[in-house]
């Protein structure tokens, strides 16, 4: 049976993307962002604390770091439970050390399991950035707009309760989204998410309800990637970091400032023989003129601030 002659008709079919989310542009050529106190390079350290339901049923699809085998996976889920026990802690230690503050990527469920978790990091100056409700709760499209709604004012109340912040940042599990996620995030008073992987810098994002920003996350150099995805060493995740960041520095010379985020999966760099590699990246950052480590919401801030100022 032949084609309709319809078949290949797509009304938005234009150049850049068939949606109206944000206008296409070009980094390399948009006016230059200027950072506090004249930095360069804008250090956004986050560590993830994440909870896996040992009875989580996997559908539509299972987060990344989910638990894999028969249940009860107890070996698994011990794993990732170690970074809510041990391993932040060690990330909060080596950040203290440093001097840096950053932002703590929380599912809402470790706030409600382990409160004083939550307490510590609000203690040590950190940001905290809604991950969702758990690692079983992604979201996707065929989720019930009320539904995901539900999930994510859910998930904002016992954050913003745990932590006494504002809590504007926002990290979907999985990284995934809906059609309807933006409008839902921005409506619950959500100022940026970080699950959008096409930007060096902040951009902002047309909803419904509002603007919201989309903020450069790190995907490629996630440790979790480069370590268990890749399969690849914490010597080679520590190199992968430094060229990130050497590549950003280089193009602040003429491009203006950049965000350099490092993602960092508490039971993944927090376990004892990836945390020197932690520091050493670190280090590495810190040990260049001009770098500003900071919380998402004050990276946002400055950005808002020097794109509504007048440029050349």
């Amino acid at each position: 049976m032949p084609l309709p002659d319809d078949h290949l008709a797509y009304a938005h079919r234009r150049h850049g993307m068939d949606h109206d989310l944000y206008p296409w542009s070009d980094l390399l050529d948009r006016p230059r962002v200027a950072w506090p106190e004249g930095a360069r390079v804008a250090l956004w350290v986050a560590p993830l604390v994440q909870w896996f339901p040992i009875d989580g049923s996997g559908k539509p699809f299972r987060a990344p770091g989910g638990l894999t085998m028969p249940f009860p996976d107890l070996r698994h889920y011990t794993n990732r439970d170690y970074g809510n026990r041990v391993g932040i802690f060690r990330l909060l230690d080596t950040m203290a050390d440093l001097g840096i503050r950053g932002s703590v990527m929380a599912n809402a469920a470790v706030a409600r399991r382990y409160p004083a978790l939550i307490r510590e990091v609000v203690a040590a100056g950190h940001e905290i950035v809604a991950h969702g409700l758990d690692m079983e709760h992604v979201h996707h499209g065929g989720l019930p707009e009320a539904d995901e709604r539900a999930i994510v004012a859910d998930a904002l109340a016992i954050l913003r309760d745990a932590s006494g912040q504002a809590v504007t940042g926002w990290l979907s599990p999985g990284r995934s989204q809906s059609h309807a996620t933006l409008g839902i995030l921005a409506s619950q008073g959500i100022a940026y998410a970080c699950d959008w992987a096409n930007d060096d810098m902040p951009f902002v994002m047309a909803t419904p309800a509002g603007p919201i920003h989309a903020m450069p996350f790190a995907q490629e150099t996630d440790d979790r990637t480069v370590m268990l995805d890749m399969k690849q060493t914490e010597d080679s995740w520590l190199e992968q970091v430094r060229d990130r960041f050497d590549v950003l520095y280089r193009e602040t010379a003429t491009g203006g400032g950049r965000v350099m985020s490092v993602p960092l999966h508490a039971w993944v760099a927090g376990v004892p023989y990836r945390i020197g590699a932690v520091r050493e990246a670190l280090a590495y950052c810190l040990g260049h003129e001009g770098v500003w480590a900071a919380t998402g919401a004050e990276i946002l801030s400055a950005f808002q601030a020097s794109t509504a100022a007048p440029h050349e």
